[in-house]
């Protein structure tokens, strides 16, 4: 845990948004992230996830593929055109999902397939922030 809280600075946390519609996952995102030093909003589907985009400013979107209202695929096409230095990360248990994803390499910072651990979450975010999307 240490050395996720080393390249944060508590003054100024990056702001993550969670995009879940499972809400047993959603939690254990959120608080995972906030424990290591992160700014956590948390969402059930991709609707919410784009009116709190909308509202208000993040660096990092991690959203679910599988979602209702509005899928993941749907929402990261609109938050990159929208925000095009907002941070993207997918999460899917669906192996098919996880092809959809990679296809939007250019607009995506990565795609992490459940079921994950703590630290590959706590990596993968680490690793979004500090990185730009190949297209971008």
């Amino acid at each position: 845990m240490l050395a996720d809280r080393a390249v944060i600075d508590p003054g100024n946390p990056p702001r993550v948004l969670v995009a879940e519609d499972e809400p047993g996952l959603r939690a254990f995102m959120a608080r995972s992230l906030q424990v290591a030093g992160y700014e956590v909003s948390d969402v059930e589907d991709g609707q919410r996830a784009l009116e709190s985009l909308r509202a208000d400013r993040f660096d990092l979107l991690v959203t679910d593929i599988v979602m209702p209202v509005m899928d993941g695929i749907t929402l990261a096409l609109i938050a990159s055109s929208e925000w095009p230095d907002l941070r993207i990360l997918m999460v899917t248990g669906y192996p098919a999902e996880r092809q959809r994803a990679l296809n939007l390499d250019v607009l995506i910072h990565g795609v992490i397939a459940k079921p994950f651990t703590l630290q590959e979450l706590r990596q993968s975010v680490r690793t979004a922030l500090e990185t730009r999307a190949p297209g971008r």
